[in-house]
């Protein structure tokens, strides 16, 4: 389940940074039902020696690996708590993102998404369940399997910083993935069914988790794009990815022709480009921007253009700023996932700093940087003056 990016409003932070616990009356420890009331948010840090529990059993109105992915940061003494006091306490967090209103849009998505699924007959079923070596090219493969920094530099190029292309998938894959889209589609069309697109920008395209490929998404997020967004998102929660939003967008003349100025709700967003014959096209990239820097204007290295090859991915954060040029002959339709973490979404609403990965507030940090060295070396000439006087 997706967790809406403009969800940010949370109680104030506690003492001790999000790590400190609260006590009971006497000292005595805190009740679960104590660490609720008075701390409903996670630690800053997560206890790596912890291993969660699996929810893969329960009945819950979020996605099984965000409990998962959210318990190694709960504070101590919720750690050792019954599983069931964890989920009620991880359900609060998670609810700020979804009020009552939200929860009752969710739940008619659900029902709709149940409705495809229960009358829609997949063309190819293969698709459904992941199949490595059928589904991605042996050089993406032995990088995933070697999970090291240098395996994954191996097989890519990052032409513009943060922005990594490499080859992914394997043609026959985009041949059935492309027959699978147009065959849900010939079906929407001979049903009448009204679906629900991509996102607000795109009026064509088709949203995979809708009709049954949730599942196998969810696997290429957490088995293939988890492993190397840790290493190159980190300071974007690139190693906690817990959810995802996976489509397909079609440009054309009889289709989406481009794609404004924009950045995804994502942490990550993988892009992989389908098919067909098409001419025109490109993505534009134009820096990373946290939400105050959002329309800032781009340095002359923050400008990038790439242009699409079928089954070749890009991989890049969702607040990298970026566009699709007009696909000016022929068809494109290109797989997107837009892979999220919970965790850094909670963790973001107490940062005031983005330096680490917003283009601007690191040139403002060394901005300030350089006016405090320049003021302190006046500061000492001044005063080496007056002794010599």
């Amino acid at each position: 389940m997706s967790l809406p990016a403009d969800r940010r409003e949370g109680p104030s932070p506690v003492p001790g940074g999000g790590n400190d616990v609260s006590t009971g009356d006497a000292g005595r420890p805190a009740t679960v039902a104590q660490v609720v009331a008075a701390s409903q948010r996670l630690r800053l840090n997560p206890n790596k020696d912890h291993k969660p529990e699996s929810y893969e059993d329960l009945q819950l109105d979020f996605s099984p690996s965000i409990f998962s992915s959210l318990e190694p940061y709960l504070p101590p003494i919720m750690l050792g708590v019954p599983r069931d006091d964890k989920v009620k306490f991880m359900r609060e967090i998670l609810h700020k993102y979804l009020p009552i209103g939200e929860r009752n849009r969710v739940q008619k998505h659900r029902e709709y998404r149940q409705k495809i699924i229960s009358n829609y007959q997949p063309l190819h079923r293969e698709l459904y369940t992941m199949h490595p070596t059928t589904f991605f090219v042996p050089s993406f493969l032995k990088a995933i399997s070697d999970n090291s920094e240098e395996s994954f530099r191996s097989i890519m190029s990052e032409p513009s910083p943060g922005v990594f292309t490499f080859e992914m998938l394997q043609p026959h894959f985009c041949e059935l993935l492309l027959a699978e889209v147009e065959n849900f589609e010939k079906w929407v069309n001979e049903a009448k069914f009204r679906i629900m697109r991509p996102n607000t920008m795109n009026k064509y395209g088709a949203v995979l988790d809708d009709f049954g490929l949730e599942t196998m998404l969810d696997k290429l997020m957490e088995g293939f794009i988890r492993p190397i967004s840790k290493v190159f998102f980190p300071e974007v929660g690139g190693s906690t990815l817990d959810s995802h939003h996976g489509f397909v967008v079609e440009y054309g003349r009889d289709r989406d022709v481009d794609l404004g100025f924009h950045v995804d709700d994502s942490e990550v967003t993988l892009n992989v480009c389908l098919g067909k014959q098409f001419g025109g096209g490109e993505l534009f990239f134009r820096g990373t921007r946290c939400d105050k820097h959002v329309n800032t204007g781009s340095q002359p290295e923050e400008i990038f253009d790439y242009s699409h090859v079928s089954g070749r991915a890009v991989l890049h954060r969702g607040r990298h700023r970026h566009g699709a040029r007009a696909t000016t002959s022929g068809h494109r339709i290109n797989l997107l996932l837009w892979c999220r973490s919970s965790v850094f979404r909670e963790m973001k609403k107490y940062q005031k700093d983005f330096a680490s990965w917003c283009g601007e507030c690191f040139r403002e940090k060394k901005e300030r940087q350089r006016l405090s060295i320049a003021t302190t070396k006046s500061e000492l000439l001044r005063k080496e003056g007056e002794s010599t006087t």
